[in-house]
């Protein structure tokens, strides 16, 4: 079922450490209508913990107040921390038998029950020359997904849909589909690296270091208080012209490292990288775009507002928060449930 011609979505990203919400008019143009960022400090994870999912629906009604949000039906990310995905190589078959067949795949990639994930799958392309399917396979706690459903439900919310954080990447960064792109989308806490072959997604991988990584090593190497590390952070970067690099090019490095070895794997699949966008908090660091330029591709920063209309008089402070802005803006862009 398609939304109809004029529907507003808020899309809504649950961070390690912060919730950000964009909601969008779809019409004639889509429309950005107002968007909002709050610090949380509660997790949702595969504990049914009631007292983080009471506070954090509470946090998130006053941020949908606070920014003025009309829509009530919501699209949301599912964390990466929570979900397993792969994509599956299959000989093409009858949706039943992919049915039975992804159950039966699952088993081998999922390192928990069944019993215990919501399993699902969608076919990301088709080859008719080798009659094989690109099927993407995801797996999300059942216990996540029940604490979603409370919190949304006492934040007085719609949930609609949830899917995982690349496809709203995607969605909201990658213009032209038929390029093979790179999106390191740094966290707080981890960093989300997803490989786009030929506009279609082949890879979402997570990992443990984030922008409190970076601001942990500069506390611990000039001895100064987190505080004031995280202004350091924001004010000087990994710029050459400061005293910072050494402190955060080891963290950054183990960003890089692994970027390179997904260039290296795809690179003997005759699959050329056209483009690296970086986004998140941690995109913010001054300097960050040249550290990145030597691994032989263009590096640049993601544009989410490139794919919405907003007013002018906002501009100046929309473009401010941006780099944290795409995964709620891809959720509502989406336009089919």
């Amino acid at each position: 079922m398609f939304f109809s011609k004029q529907k507003t979505i808020l899309g809504v990203d649950i961070g390690t450490s912060n919730i950000k919400i964009a909601q969008v008019t779809h019409g004639a143009n889509r429309v950005l209508d107002t968007y909002g960022m709050v610090n949380v400090s509660y997790q949702i994870d595969s504990q049914n913990n009631d007292a983080a999912i009471t506070q954090t629906a509470r946090i998130l009604k006053n941020l949908v107040q606070q920014a003025r949000v009309t829509a009530k039906r919501c699209v949301i990310s599912l964390p990466n921390s929570a979900v397993f995905t792969s994509i599956v190589d299959m000989p093409k078959m009858s949706e039943k038998e992919l049915n039975s067949a992804m159950e039966y795949e699952g088993k081998k990639y999922i390192p928990l029950p069944l019993s215990e994930m919501n399993l699902s799958w969608s076919i990301v392309s088709q080859n008719p020359t080798t009659n094989t399917l690109k099927v993407l396979l995801t797996a999300v706690p059942k216990q996540i997904i029940e604490s979603y459903i409370k919190l949304f439900s006492q934040a007085q919310l719609e949930l609609e849909v949830m899917e995982i954080e690349a496809l709203a990447l995607m969605r909201s960064l990658v213009f032209e589909s038929g390029k093979n792109n790179v999106i390191i989308d740094i966290g707080a806490k981890s960093t989300g690296l997803i490989i786009i072959k030929n506009g279609l997604l082949q890879l979402s991988r997570n990992i443990n270091v984030g922008g409190d990584t970076i601001t942990n090593r500069i506390a611990q190497t000039l001895n100064i208080s987190e505080l004031r590390a995280e202004q350091f952070k924001r004010d000087f970067g990994v710029s050459q012209s400061t005293f910072l690099p050494e402190a955060i090019r080891p963290v950054l490095n183990i960003i890089k490292t692994e970027v390179k070895q997904l260039l290296t794997i795809y690179q003997t699949q005759d699959a050329k990288i056209d483009k690296i966008i970086l986004v998140g908090g941690g995109a913010n660091l001054p300097g960050i775009v040249p550290f990145f330029n030597d691994l032989g591709t263009g590096v640049e920063l993601g544009n989410p507002l490139k794919t919405v209309a907003f007013t002018q008089a906002g501009e100046p402070l929309l473009k401010r928060y941006a780099l944290h802005l795409p995964i709620a803006i891809g959720l509502a862009l989406r336009n089919e449930s």
